[in-house]
């Protein structure tokens, strides 16, 4: 091979080596691209509180759109360390017949979840459900998260936090 030749080769050899260290990996990674993957959301396994008592009942407004009354229990509201608030409510109707429900809010995607219902001997019963769906607009989980729990789409950072703004009436960043 002529001196021309290699030459030429030499140099077609160092800059393909330049063009890919111009690219700059770095193990399975470019220069530049996140080096920390995003983690994967866990949701904690949970138990439902004790059965909710009317003494530690928090009527909240759930809007003009239905006559029912509303209530969270104080003491089995919780904000998880998974960001879901969780909390045990009583819907009564007019009539007086009563609903219960172990609930569970995740702020950061605006859904909800049904973990257990209330059954009338005061024992819960697992939903048969346990996946989160989207928050409906206009239902009182969607007036619980924007009013109470979520307030500009951040979690409350305790429990205390989210029975503060049930007894005042919303929470006080809500918009």
């Amino acid at each position: 091979m002529p001196v021309t030749a290699l030459f030429l080769a030499a140099l077609g050899g160092i800059s393909l080596a330049e063009s890919v260290s111009a690219q700059g990996f770095h193990g399975d990674k470019k220069y530049g691209e996140y080096y920390e993957e995003e983690k994967k959301w866990v949701e904690e396994d949970v138990s439902p509180p004790a059965y909710p008592r009317n003494e530690n009942f928090i009527e909240f407004d759930a809007g003009a759109a239905t006559r029912n009354r509303y209530f969270i229990d104080g003491t089995t509201l919780s904000v998880g360390r998974d960001g879901v608030v969780r909390y045990a409510i009583v819907i009564k109707a007019e009539g007086g017949a009563s609903n219960v429900s172990y609930e569970g809010i995740r702020c950061e995607s605006r859904e909800r979840k049904l973990y257990a219902i209330g059954r009338s001997d005061t024992v819960w019963a697992p939903s048969r459900s346990q996946s989160w769906q989207a928050i409906r607009p206009g239902s009182y989980q969607a007036i619980l998260s924007r009013e109470y729990f979520c307030p500009n789409r951040a979690i409350i950072l305790r429990a205390e936090e989210g029975v503060a703004a049930l007894n005042r009436g919303g929470h006080p960043d809500a918009r």
